[in-house]
């Protein structure tokens, strides 16, 4: 499977001056990588698709604040992370009403399942990506960025500075996952292995087969301990070798389109000043017809059913875009950027050298 060429910095700076060719190149080049990097982190949670949509829109609309082009990848990563998080928080503050509905992945969205599937892995790659089950909802989203970063698809700089860590704590935290899965692997083993170990069996029979990180550590723990479920930790090939030349998951029809079949499209919403978001084929990207209607609504309220006169003029598109329950209309709520700065956000410096490209930029949260 030929490797996802990414635009070059001419490309940024042609979207930024409002090129809608290029822009319609920087949202495909880079779509596969937020893609992905959501896709670990959520686990193919339903919300996956709306996150991903989420990330596009703020980068499109706070492209004009990029102020180093070179610089748009850490951007766009910073961007996608800070949408991760928000969407945990918001599941987490969901008030709880009557019957509970526990909060699982879509199965038919199952990242684990796609990749598997749409990279033909099999052995210890697919018992790799099958043990990302087991993890934390932390874990992933750290294991979103290093798993990039194992593929050669993003730097430990830029992974540090998603995390919002130091390159020295990133190492650490790396290291404390690669554990962690590396355990996971080892219960994958486990599990799979027939005839069933009896004492397994009797560590399990309150499972209610959901994999989490308690019961990791507890089918873990027995796989050390037990003379004939020890076998499954070993010959472990090292995770770095497994996943380095691994492609990017391609993405799923709802999120692709096809340049060539779009070729000479234009689209716009009103006669209101021609905006990035609303012409060209990256309107239809974002329109609905082939993704999902909040996109195409928030697309809507920008291209000028709002008045630009009405927009918030600091730069970045902040706003929280929100379904409008009885007639699907989408209403814009005042939003605001932050200046992203590691130093304030943790306390802690990046020391000598040179100031990271993407901390002089303003992050559209």
């Amino acid at each position: 499977m030929a490797a996802v060429r990414e635009p070059g910095v001419a490309t940024v700076v042609a979207a930024r001056d409002g090129d809608q060719r290029a822009l319609d190149d920087l949202v495909s080049g880079y779509l596969p990588l937020v893609y992905n990097i959501v896709g670990h982190a959520l686990g193919g949670h339903e919300d996956t698709d709306d996150v991903v949509q989420e990330t596009m829109l703020r980068a499109v609309h706070g492209l004009s604040s990029l102020r180093d082009p070179a610089g748009f990848r850490s951007w766009l990563v910073v961007i996608a992370m800070n949408q991760i998080r928000l969407r945990h928080r918001e599941r987490q503050r969901v008030p709880v009403t009557g019957e509970i509905v526990e909060d699982i992945a879509d199965p038919g969205a199952d990242f684990v399942d796609l990749t598997i599937m749409r990279l033909q892995l099999s052995g210890q790659r697919r018992e790799v990506v099958a043990a990302t089950r087991w993890l934390s909802a932390d874990e992933r989203e750290l294991l979103s960025l290093w798993w990039l970063e194992a593929a050669g698809r993003l730097t430990r700089t830029e992974v540090a500075n998603a995390l919002e860590l130091t390159p020295q704590h990133t190492a650490v935290r790396v290291q404390r996952v690669k554990a962690q899965l590396d355990a996971a692997r080892i219960v994958v083993r486990t599990l799979e292995r027939t005839p069933r170990c009896p004492g397994l069996a009797d560590v399990v029979a309150d499972w209610d087969g959901d994999p989490s990180a308690l019961w990791r550590k507890r089918i873990a723990r027995h796989s050390r301990d037990c003379a004939r479920c020890e076998r499954a930790g070993h010959d472990l090939a090292s995770v770095e070798g497994l996943i380095a030349r691994l492609p990017l998951v391609p993405l799923p029809a709802a999120l692709g389109f096809d340049p060539s079949a779009l070729a000479g499209t234009h689209v716009t919403f009103s006669q209101a000043p021609v905006d990035p978001v609303t012409s060209g084929k990256l309107s239809l990207l974002l329109k609905g017809s082939l993704v999902k209607p909040i996109a195409a609504a928030a697309a809507a309220v920008v291209s000028g059913i709002v008045s630009p006169r009405k927009r918030d003029s600091r730069a970045g598109f902040a706003g929280r875009i929100r379904r409008h329950e009885s007639s699907g209309a989408i209403a814009s709520v005042r939003g605001n950027s932050v200046h992203a700065n590691t130093a304030k956000r943790t306390g802690h410096s990046h020391g000598p050298g040179p100031v990271p490209a993407w901390e002089d930029q303003t992050i559209p949260t």
